[in-house]
């Protein structure tokens, strides 16, 4: 039986050894991420609370009210088939925070909002976060909070209801993934190694 090359094998292995690690990591982010949907879906049909002066992912769904101190800006992000979600930054006062609220929607990605703020209620979600995904990695700041308006000012379209389908919870397919590419890279060096020893074989038999 011929020996194994060292360093090829040393490189496959802690490689095999990183795939399966990050597909059982995966499965813990699993049974985190369903933690979290079960308290999300709970938090739906939880009594209204103050809008947080913190970010708190644990009130995400949950319904709440607050007030809008005058809005600093408007802005808009695109939402899909909706066309665009329209935000408004409140500058925040000594009785209440500063908070994004999404007003509602709009086709018209030029349109006007001439909304005074004021008191609004709806649900809580996250703001838009313009990081990347390598960036958030890096960058452990808690995403801010974001009141979804129940309704409109004028001339813009409510928005879509609270969608607990719209979190992502691919952790699993994602760790079926990264067992499939560590057994393919067993599979695939194995067969490398079976063709080197029948090539080697081969020279050695023709110089008999």
């Amino acid at each position: 039986m011929r020996r194994l090359p060292v360093l090829p094998t040393v490189i496959v292995a802690l490689a095999v050894a990183a795939m399966v690690a990050l597909g059982i990591w995966q499965l813990q982010r699993l049974d985190w991420k369903e933690g979290l949907l079960a308290q999300y879906s709970a938090n739906e049909h939880k009594p209204p609370i103050p809008f947080p002066a913190r970010p708190d992912r644990s009130a995400l769904f949950r319904r709440a009210y607050g007030r809008c101190a005058g809005p600093v800006d408007f802005h808009k992000e695109g939402a899909g088939r909706y066309g665009f979600r329209v935000v408004a930054h409140c500058r925040g006062t000594e009785d209440t925070p500063p908070m994004f609220v999404q007003l509602g929607i709009t086709r018209d990605p030029e349109q006007k909002v001439g909304w005074p703020g004021g008191p609004v209620s709806g649900f809580i979600s996250h703001a838009p976060d313009h990081r990347s995904v390598i960036g958030q990695i890096f960058d452990d700041t808690p995403k801010a909070l974001m009141l979804v308006a129940d309704t409109p000012p004028d001339g813009l379209a409510a928005n879509p209801p609270a969608d607990l389908s719209a979190v992502p919870n691919n952790h699993f397919a994602y760790a079926i993934q990264w067992f499939i590419f560590a057994a393919l890279a067993v599979v695939i060096y194995a067969l490398a190694i079976i063709r080197r020893n029948r090539s080697v074989l081969a020279g050695s038999g023709g110089d008999r």
